[in-house]
């Protein structure tokens, strides 16, 4: 479930109800965000079935005056390396003006009806920053069906550092909404801080 507010102790309150390792979660994410204060957060739990195990992961988003950080925390049953499960939490800290892209999708029902303020079912938060950049690669041609001329490749280049999926259905619509309130006070941030440059 994701929850967003605009204080520390949300955050951590939010992290709490999660119910997903908590203070494992919550001392990554409070160490990264260190004395800043927090102007937005989502913390967002996502559940996923592989075979006969259920797998957990929790994605936590803060935005601070400067930075914007990304933590993700991840459970991994015994295996090879380890006699008993264990997780890994990983907190990356982006500067603000490093963000290149902040793109929200939202998905309607019955767009022929649409009433603005209606939330969406499902809504995507993408987020670029340079650090995960995606190619996509096909043979070039001039348009002509009956050219055998071999026109290199074309192709496009797109950043896709973190996406992040929440819909009505699987998370309710309190979720929906939160993250379209993040997902406006990241892009405020980011366009204030271009502004400033």
């Amino acid at each position: 479930m994701a929850k967003t507010g605009t204080t520390t102790q949300g955050l951590r309150a939010a992290i709490e109800r999660s119910g997903y390792y908590p203070a494992l979660v919550a001392e990554a994410v409070e160490s990264a965000v260190g004395g800043e204060p927090v102007s937005s957060y989502v913390v967002h739990q996502e559940t996923t079935f592989d075979s006969n195990e259920v797998r957990r992961h929790v994605t936590v988003l803060v935005l601070t005056d400067t930075r914007f950080i990304v933590s993700h925390t991840d459970e991994q049953p015994a295996d090879g390396t380890s006699p008993s499960p264990y997780a890994t939490t990983s907190t990356e800290s982006v500067k603000l003006e490093r963000i290149s892209s902040v793109v929200l999708s939202r998905v309607v029902a019955n767009p022929e009806s649409y009433t603005p303020g209606t939330l969406p079912r499902e809504v995507v938060l993408t987020i670029g920053w340079g650090a995960v950049s995606r190619l996509d690669m096909e043979p070039a041609n001039c348009g002509d069906p009956n050219c055998e001329a071999d026109h290199g490749y074309t192709g496009s280049l797109t950043a896709d550092d973190l996406s992040l999926r929440v819909s009505e259905a699987g998370d309710g619509p309190d979720t929906v909404r939160q993250a379209l309130t993040f997902a406006q006070a990241l892009s405020e941030a980011t366009a204030a801080t271009a502004g400033a440059r």
